[in-house]
């Protein structure tokens, strides 16, 4: 497997909090990556660094041979990599099939005057965006909600539309911070699934999760993160043995994925 995103001693410092502290990692193509650990553990703030939201204070990140150090979160978009949000951020008084429209900015060759004029290249646009919508959407089981507006579905339902917007980007790498957060059950399952189906399909993986059932499942290396700094980075089973892991994440003694685990 070829690496896909490498970061290498990356640090991120807002004065004297060190929020990320020289954190190695490795993301090879094809991988379903996990990033775990307990609150404030950094998590979120390295998901910003390697999407550009935030500008390493040290260290350096690079995504399929391009560094992505300086570079805006729209510049590391058209390079590949697509993230969703902790925070579901679609348009809900628009369709389905608009918000999936609106990932597909990052391909269309229009400016504004051509959507004020109607030119030719701006119908071609339309169009190609249309079809290339509906196509996302009918590969994800979505299409039958195309008109339905977002606001309306449940939160699984958008959870899944949030996806399918960054999925338009066509990207190397899928970012989700926290896709499980404020789901139930049966939500969490179904979207389990659905994350391990985009990975079959051949999408590479990159997601925070709290959820350790989720997590446990269906990642195949996970990085573990604590007060920023990199406790553990293995496959699931070495991460459920570690000791450092279980006294800092999971509690001492416990293991997680068995039964009695929490989840």
């Amino acid at each position: 497997m070829s690496q896909l995103l490498v970061a290498n001693n990356v640090s991120k410092h807002f004065g004297g909090l060190k929020a990320v502290d020289n954190v190695d990692m490795i993301i090879n193509e094809g991988d379903i990556f996990g990033i775990i650990g307990p609150n404030g553990a950094g998590k979120t703030t390295f998901f910003n660094i390697c999407s550009g939201v935030y500008k390493p204070t040290t260290g350096e990140i690079t995504f399929d041979g391009h560094s992505l150090v300086g570079q805006k979160p729209e510049q590391i978009a058209r390079l590949g990599m697509a993230r969703t949000f902790q925070n579901i951020r679609l348009f809900k008084y628009m369709s389905v099939l608009e918000n999936v429209f609106i990932g597909f900015q990052t391909k269309t060759r229009t400016g504004l005057a051509d959507a004020i004029l109607h030119t030719a290249a701006y119908k071609s646009d339309e169009q190609l965006i249309r079809e290339e919508g509906l196509k996302v959407l009918d590969s994800l089981g979505l299409l039958p909600f195309k008109d339905t507006k977002a606001g309306n579905l449940s939160y699984g339902m958008q959870r899944k539309v949030e996806i399918a917007r960054a999925l338009a980007l066509g990207p190397k790498l899928l970012l989700l911070d926290e896709p499980a957060a404020g789901m139930n059950q049966l939500e969490k399952q179904e979207l389990m699934h659905f994350v391990i189906d985009l990975n079959k399909r051949g999408y590479t993986i990159a997601l925070i999760e709290h959820d350790m059932r989720f997590v446990m499942n269906s990642c195949n290396r996970i990085l573990v993160l604590n007060f920023g700094q990199k406790i553990c980075e293995g496959t699931p089973e070495e991460v459920r043995e570690d000791k450092g892991v279980n006294e800092a994440y999971f509690g001492k003694g416990l293991l997680v994925g068995r039964k009695g685990a929490a989840a």
